[in-house]
């Protein structure tokens, strides 16, 4: 849904926004409309308030299961740390604990799901020959497989 809702928005500041319209000259009212719309800007010392029901009903269960741990780290670290950067090291410890689990569930992968003679599917990684230039030791690179190596996907190896 549009942030307007079909509606087109409409900028409340009115003509006295923009400097210019202010200089060429204002009205006893917009002056006075001004004045109290600057007063408006001005954030009261509690505020932004934090209404615990009102996350309750916008956010649920599930969620608020899953972002307890790091909540409570938040509410551990605001008072040592601040509010800000309490709340970065919250972002970043989620961040840093989803790529950790991203690298671990592929290192199960590629270590339980090879490419081998037992299944059909799985990763096959090839492993290149070195590059030997002239001028090096070993240089004309010969091969130390056999005709049958090639395409055995570990079949020699196994234990039958």
């Amino acid at each position: 849904m549009a942030q307007t809702a079909g509606v087109k928005p409409m900028a409340i500041a009115g003509r006295v926004a923009i400097e210019r319209e202010r200089c060429l000259g204002m009205t006893d009212v917009e002056r006075a409309w001004r004045k109290q719309w600057l007063k408006d800007q001005v954030l009261a010392p509690h505020e932004p308030v934090h209404v615990p029901e009102y996350w309750k009903e916008r956010t649920n269960i599930f969620r608020r299961i899953y972002r307890a741990p790091l909540d409570n780290i938040y509410k551990a670290l605001t008072p040592v740390l601040g509010a800000s950067r309490a709340q970065d090291y919250r972002y970043l410890t989620g961040k840093f604990i989803m790529i950790g689990f991203g690298i671990l569930c592929g290192h199960y992968y590629f270590k339980y799901n090879g490419n081998d003679w037992t299944k059909k599917g799985g990763w096959r990684v090839h492993v290149s020959k070195p590059m030997v230039l002239p001028g090096q030791p070993g240089f004309p690179f010969k091969s130390t497989r056999k005709e049958d190596d090639y395409a055995g996907k570990g079949f020699k190896a196994s234990p039958i």
